[in-house]
């Protein structure tokens, strides 16, 4: 196992909601975009779907995950991707030590957030685009701009995390009462080991 922290995100072609989709169908996801940060090399990397074997050495080089929801939602359409390729050494994303800033959220404020909200109020700036606009993005063929939006939530959640590391709380917006409220992150807990457990939880926020 490497020694690597990588802050990842992915896009999508499809969504669970397509006809030919289904909820939870991993397996017919289809990525559009990898986008990933490594903490050895302090560079982005984006790989479209035909490049995602180059993106095996970077991860199998890794011994942490970092992202928004990825248990949900990256980890197990990107693994799909991993599993799928014949004649290397697959990494198996599910054996890997995974943050995900969601999760540490929902265990410590009993609720869930967007990472727009999140970044909005402990970074001071917000994503440029919800989520669903990436499947726009590639079904009209701008690719670089899709690839632009996918880095910028790994530069959102990259910052975020260090910021967690370094002041062990965020500043989340209550959603009842709208008030800032600061959330500590003390309590730690095993990650889901599958897919299946992972969808314990399983909404995926853009």
């Amino acid at each position: 196992m490497g020694s690597d922290t990588l802050v990842f995100d992915i896009e999508t072609q499809n969504f669970f909601t397509d006809p030919d989709v289904g909820w939870d169908n991993f397996e017919a996801l289809k990525i559009s975009a990898v986008g990933v940060y490594s903490y050895n090399q302090d560079k982005y990397f984006c790989f479209e779907e035909s490049e995602i074997d180059q993106a095996v050495d970077l991860f199998r080089g890794s011994e942490r995950l970092v992202g928004f929801s990825i248990n949900r939602y990256d980890v197990p359409v990107l693994n799909v991707y991993f599993q799928r390729l014949i004649g290397s050494v697959k990494p198996n994303l599910w054996e890997k030590e995974r943050i995900d800033l969601l999760e540490e959220i929902e265990v410590a404020a009993g609720q869930r957030i967007s990472l727009s909200k999140v970044a909005q109020a402990n970074l001071g700036v917000s994503k440029n685009r919800h989520g669903s606009e990436a499947i726009e993005l590639y079904r009209a063929g701008r690719m670089n701009e899709l690839k632009e939006y996918c880095l910028n939530d790994v530069k959102l959640t990259k910052d975020l995390y260090d910021l967690y590391r370094k002041q062990q709380y965020f500043l989340i917006p209550d959603k009842k009462s709208g008030a800032v409220i600061k959330v500590h992150f003390n309590e730690k807990k095993q990650p889901p080991k599958t897919a299946d457990a992972a969808l314990e939880n399983k909404t995926p926020l853009f």
